[in-house]
């Protein structure tokens, strides 16, 4: 009996990844869907360049950096 469960248990998790798969694909579509939404709400010109020129994965990686990385103030140095 424990070999049979043994020989069983690879396809029942093969059979439960390819399930879970299939559920996760429109989940993972739809969150694709809403980080475009969110940087052509908020987008600079530079980055809608990108878009335009490059396409989306370009552009959303360099806006994902922009929102990612603070940006500090420069400072004006005087000699």
């Amino acid at each position: 009996m424990i070999g049979f469960l043994v020989l069983l248990f690879p396809f029942v998790l093969m059979a439960f990844m390819l399930g879970m798969e299939r559920i996760e694909k429109p989940l993972t579509r739809s969150a694709v869907e809403r980080d475009v939404e969110n940087f052509l709400d908020n987008a600079n010109s530079e980055e809608l360049a990108t878009f335009v020129a490059e396409g989306t994965d370009s552009a959303l990686r360099r806006f994902r950096l922009r929102l990612r990385l603070p940006r500090t103030p420069r400072r004006n140095r005087e000699r």
